[in-house]
Formats: structure tokens, C-alpha cells, sequence
């Protein structure tokens, strides 16, 4: 017997076309009815019908592995090795664990200067390393920017930052008035895809796009948001209305070292082009190999943590488990940061209160959903949370509430 009835891929110019397990069926017992010699009972119950079912599922699942194969050249399907390998086509590594980032209001004597790396530890015995120094204001407090020196996404609820690691003199105290951002195990498919996608401006100069990639490359930035004002005027920009001064460039960053993020927004930002923000750090440009190297104060803004809320109402049912609000505040969370696949909630964004309908539908059990509301403040009805360019969401736990009704 040469040849065979089985169907094959179809290759068009519009993607794969596989054929169906019925035709595949068919084509079987064809080529069986050809081996030997015709007349075999076509019934699926019988040994060759049982066979003709076992030939049709190896070569389905083979034609279905194919697929996935072609599927994973396209960047938008891309995922685990085969997404790192379209990376490193850009010269790109997906960024590996990063630590919780968290605000910390450092209190005590006016003028104290809390160095870069100070330690403070959240009541959990994490500990979290500032990321730039800070200088105690005359109102006896400053806000700093700590990381988590565990990798991964800890939870660092309010309240929570409570302990100086080391002493300093003049700093005598800290806390965190919102819930810290959480860390990553490690990029996800869709962070890496869309940091991918920003990377094509990282070549390029004087544009929005090469600062938003350059920042974005910092290793233990979390998140960035960049744009600018062309015009002469100040313009007031987002639901904070944050005044962006004229001929200027905006950089909201969260987290990374601020000789790193000065660095990489030096580099790729127009001559001349104003800053935004109170965040500084002098950027010293010894490229030019000419002493004495031209110094440059970098400014930028480090976004207010924003803590989020979530009012759940589900049917009250007897299918419903028992550690349903553990379940339910599982699958926001996971949502919230992207650890399901989607976007995470982002500097700037619109959160919209359909994205984590999903998550709670697949807890299943009887699970029905009846609405979610979304808000800065406990108790939230609305739909949507527009958040301002330099505001960063946050979101804990104790924060989703679930309603039986």
C-alpha cells in the first residue's frame, strides 16, 4: 500500500487549517480497509475500530502540537522558551524576580539624611532596602521609596513597615500609609510581551517611547509611565490633574536605583528638555572624556501609592465554599498583578471592574457573580477607577470585601 487517506495540514497564507478528528477518522479506516483487503466491519467497537480510534487521537494531537509550534513564532502567542527566544532577538532577557516596592514615611529630626540602602522590616521580618536617599523634612517626615530584599510578591499590608533594621541618627521612626506594590516571581508572558513591543524605541533618541523602554531595561523597575508637553504652557494632565510644565518630559517611575533610572532617562531624553518631579539624582556624563565631566540634576516623579478597593456580592447559595472570601480575594489579587495572564494594573490606568469577573467565575462551585465594585475608598460601587500619571495602584487583601446576598 503506497501512500495514505489520512488528511494533511493545510499551510495558507492565513495560518494553519488542521484537519477534523472525523476526517482523520475517515481516512483511517480507509487505509485499514486498503490493507487488508477490504470488507472489515467499520464499527468502533470492534479491535480494528478500537485501533482506527487510537491512530485518530495520536495523529490529532500531533497535528495539534504542530500547531502550537507555529503559533509560538507569532510574539503575541509566544510563551515560556519560545518567547525568550523572539527576545532574544531584541537583545532581551525576561527580568527575573523583583522585591515588593513600598512607600515608607520616614519620621524624626528635620534635615536627617537617610541614606540609599537604609533598612527598615515590615512586621512579617521582611526586610526592605530604601532605594534613594531621602532628607527629613522640616514637618518632621519624608516619604522614601523601599524595596523588598525577598524577591516575589509579599504582601506588605498598612501599617506594616514598622521597624528601623539599623539605626540612624535623627531618623526615629517608620511606617507605610498604603499597602506596598507586590514583587514578581519573575516576568510574566504578557509583561514580557509588552515590554518587548515598548523595546523597538530603546535605539532610538529624543522620543517618548526610547525613555518609556530605557526605563522600563532598569533592573527592579516595577513600573513606568513617560510622556511630555510640547507646548510653552503648563498643562494639567489626567483625573490629578498633574501639571506637566512646558517643553518638558514626564517620567513617573517605581522602583529601580536612581542612579540607573537617572541614567536611562538622561540618555535618551532631547537636549534642553525640562524635567518633572521631586525625585533628583545628579547624573555625572564622563563620556565625553574631558575633565572636568558635565553634571546634570535628573529629575523625575516617583507615583503615590494608591490603595484600591473591591466590594464583591455573590449569591448567597449552598454550593458556595466556605473560605469563599479567601477564594475571591486569591483571584483578584492574582489578577490585579497579572499573574493570571492579563495586564496588571498599571500607573495611569483605567481599572475596569469586568477584568476580574474571570478570575471569580473559575472558582466554579456555584459560584455566581452579581457585581463588583471598584474604588479608592472601602465600600465602592463604581464600574472603573481612573488613576492619575503619577499614581501607582496597591492592592491587599484586607481590602476585597465579599458579599453573600
Amino acid at each position: 500500500m503506497t501512500g495514505t487517506a489520512v488528511p494533511d495540514i493545510q499551510f495558507t497564507p492565513t495560518g494553519l487549517v488542521l484537519p477534523t478528528d472525523s476526517a482523520i477518522l475517515g481516512g483511517v479506516q480507509s487505509d485499514q480497509q486498503r490493507a487488508f483487503g477490504g470488507n472489515l466491519s467499520l464499527s468502533l467497537s470492534s479491535p480494528q475500530g478500537q485501533l482506527a480510534q487510537a491512530l485518530t487521537a495520536i495523529i490529532s494531537d500531533k497535528n495539534a502540537q504542530i500547531a502550537e509550534i507555529v503559533n509560538q513564532v507569532d510574539p503575541a502567542n509566544a510563551a515560556g522558551v519560545m518567547q525568550d527566544a523572539i527576545g532574544a532577538i531584541y537583545f532581551m532577557q525576561r527580568i527575573a524576580a523583583s522585591g515588593t516596592l513600598v512607600a515608607g514615611t520616614c519620621n524624626g529630626l528635620a534635615g536627617t539624611v537617610i541614606p540609599q540602602g537604609a533598612i527598615a522590616q515590615d512586621t512579617a521580618g521582611n526586610q526592605y532596602a530604601l532605594l534613594s536617599a531621602v532628607t527629613i523634612a522640616s514637618s518632621g517626615n519624608v516619604i522614601g521609596q523601599f524595596q523588598c530584599l525577598s524577591m516575589g510578591p509579599i504582601a506588605c499590608p498598612t501599617g506594616t513597615l514598622t521597624t528601623i533594621y539599623k539605626a540612624i541618627s535623627g531618623w526615629e521612626s517608620v511606617t507605610n500609609a498604603t499597602a506596598g506594590v507586590p514583587g514578581v516571581n519573575e516576568e510574566s508572558r504578557a509583561d514580557f510581551e509588552l515590554r518587548r513591543q515598548n523595546s523597538v524605541g530603546v535605539n532610538a533618541l529624543n522620543s517618548i517611547q526610547s525613555v518609556l523602554a530605557a526605563v522600563l531595561a532598569v533592573p527592579n523597575v516595577i513600573d513606568a509611565y513617560v510622556t511630555d508637553n510640547s507646548t510653552n504652557a503648563a498643562v494639567n494632565t489626567g483625573p490629578t490633574n498633574y501639571p506637566i510644565i512646558g517643553n518638558s518630559i514626564y517620567v513617573a517611575v517605581a522602583g529601580g536605583a536612581a542612579a540607573d533610572v537617572a541614567k536611562a532617562i538622561w540618555s535618551k531624553k532631547s537636549l534642553g528638555c525640562a524635567y518633572n518631579g521631586t525625585t533628583t539624582y545628579t547624573y555625572t556624563d564622563s563620556s565625553t572624556g574631558v575633565l572636568p565631566y558635565p553634571t546634570y540634576t535628573v529629575k523625575w516623579v516617583t507615583p503615590t501609592s494608591v490603595p484600591v478597593y473591591f466590594a464583591v456580592n455573590i449569591v448567597n447559595n449552598t454550593s458556595v465554599p466556605s473560605n469563599i472570601t479567601q477564594l475571591v480575594q486569591a483571584a483578584i489579587l492574582a489578577a490585579f498583578n497579572g499573574q493570571d495572564g492579563g495586564s496588571r494594573a498599571r500607573i495611569g490606568s483605567t481599572l475596569y471592574a469586568g477584568r476580574y469577573f474571570a478570575g471569580i467565575a473559575a472558582i466554579g462551585n456555584g459560584v455566581e457573580l452579581l457585581s463588583i465594585g471598584i474604588g479608592a475608598s472601602a465600600s465602592p460601587t463604581a464600574t472603573s477607577l481612573a488613576l492619575g500619571i503619577d499614581q501607582l495602584p496597591t492592592l491587599s487583601a484586607s481590602n476585597i470585601t465579599v458579599t453573600l446576598s
